[in-house]
């Protein structure tokens, strides 16, 4: 099994950073795992916002991040970051860390693509 746990979210100004982490644990787990962010706002679906692969490192983004938001991986520590700068209110929203096992040569970016999922922790974005 897989333990996804997320940390980082709060309360920020807009314009302001937040950097989510998301530590992986348990038996069954590989840095060859490929990692995404996804996000949840209030009565929307939940939604890629951010993936990276596991055995070379690619990311990909979603529109509405590119060039604002960064996701880095370290194997050693098996964590998964999530660097948020210029946010605004239409950020706000549950951030969720998932895990894919691997097999796909290109960053997963669907739901139904990935395997394990965390809690989620809140970002929200004031002014």
């Amino acid at each position: 099994q897989v333990q996804l746990v997320e940390s980082g979210g709060g309360v920020v100004q807009a314009g302001g950073s937040l950097r989510l982490s998301c530590a992986a644990s348990g038996p069954t787990f590989s840095n060859y795992f490929d990692m995404g962010w996804f996000r949840q706002a209030p009565g929307r679906n939940r939604v890629f916002v951010a993936g990276i692969k596991g055995n070379h490192g690619n990311t990909s983004y979603a529109d509405f991040v590119e060039g604002r938001f960064t996701i880095s991986r370290v194997n050693a520590k098996q964590t998964v970051d999530l660097q948020m700068d210029d946010l605004t209110p239409e950020d706000k929203a549950v951030y969720y860390c998932a895990a894919e096992v691997g097999g796909y040569p290109f960053v997963p970016r669907r739901e139904d693509d990935y395997d394990y999922w965390g809690q989620g922790t809140q970002v929200t974005v004031s002014g």
